[in-house]
């Protein structure tokens, strides 16, 4: 018996899927689903059904794997399209059971907050609203950390803009300090075109920046910087993740679909990791509910294309 029909046997008679026997074996998921092309009817593929659902699940597998496997059939299902599929999101999410993708690993992540009493405070600008009809009225972000085997932690500070959920700052450091979020702020405002591109009269008008109330956000040296380049600070509840939830979201899909998926030796090889997820496949290739089922990149390209005045 050959090493394909032995993996094509063990999901007939034993519902093993392909992607886990193929795994066991050491060989990969095109070479079998090229197998069963090429086999045809004199191997079990008796009708047009069952070829359509092999060159599917061909196309799945091949999908599942340019999103780095971190697409689920939500979005998977944009992807076959964009390829010229007309399935539907069953038919995708049976097909990818059927071969064992899963796309997700869910892990929780610890709090960094730490308040200082004695820093002014700022209003909630944002009050969960989450929107945003245009680039550079409100923006998001927090920060995190980023465990490694050597036990030095990394720490990452994000600027998120809600109009496409586009990362325009990633700064990263060995400490969660207000000069890792004044870094951050600096490479979201050069992300836009710099303190001329964002700064507007009225301050009123001027791009929001919701974050938590942690004392980095209250330092000094960000407010100051805030003020400089024409930023509005906004700060939720204290103890209310709900209140920064587009910021927090982020985290959590940084932390399913990096840090669950990885073992970082040191700081500079979770930087490396990290920063090529950020800037790689979040911004130009996840798609993103809130954009429209586009990538932020993407997104921003469409409608700067159909509305010009929001470019």
């Amino acid at each position: 018996m050959s090493v394909a029909r032995f993996i094509a046997d063990q999901r007939t008679k034993y519902r093993v899927p392909h992607a886990f026997t193929c795994v066991l074996l050491g060989v990969s998921v095109s070479w079998f689903y090229k197998w069963i092309a090429r086999a045809g009817n004199a191997d079990g593929l008796h009708t047009d059904t069952d070829r359509r659902r092999a060159r599917l699940d061909a196309a799945v597998a091949s999908a599942f794997t340019v999103a780095r496997g971190l697409h689920g059939s939500p979005r998977l299902i944009a992807d076959l399209r964009d390829l010229g599929w007309e399935v539907s999101e069953k038919t995708v999410a049976d097909s990818m059971r059927r071969q064992g993708l899963v796309a997700r690993r869910i892990k929780r992540r610890n709090g960094l907050t730490k308040q200082d009493k004695t820093a002014p405070k700022f209003s909630d600008l944002v009050k969960r609203d989450f929107t945003a009809a245009a680039p550079n009225l409100k923006w998001v972000g927090d920060m995190t950390e980023i465990p490694t085997e050597c036990g030095q932690k990394l720490y990452l500070a994000t600027v998120i803009d809600l109009y496409s959920r586009r990362l325009l700052g990633a700064a990263m450091g060995l400490h969660p300090d207000a000069e890792l979020a004044c870094a951050a702020i600096t490479m979201a405002v050069a992300a836009r075109g710099g303190r001329q591109a964002i700064w507007r009269d009225e301050e009123s008008e001027r791009v929001i920046f919701h974050t938590d109330r942690g004392s980095t956000y209250t330092a000094k040296a960000f407010t100051t910087l805030c003020r400089t380049v024409g930023i509005r600070q906004s700060m939720g509840r204290v103890g209310s993740c709900f209140d920064n939830a587009a910021a927090e979201a982020f985290f959590s899909s940084l932390e399913w679909e990096v840090l669950s998926r990885n073992h970082f030796r040191d700081t500079v090889h979770a930087q490396a990791v990290v920063i090529d997820w950020c800037y790689t496949f979040y911004n130009h290739q996840r798609r993103h509910s809130a954009a429209d089922g586009l990538s932020p990149v993407n997104y921003e390209i469409r409608e700067s294309k159909t509305k010009p005045e929001a470019a």
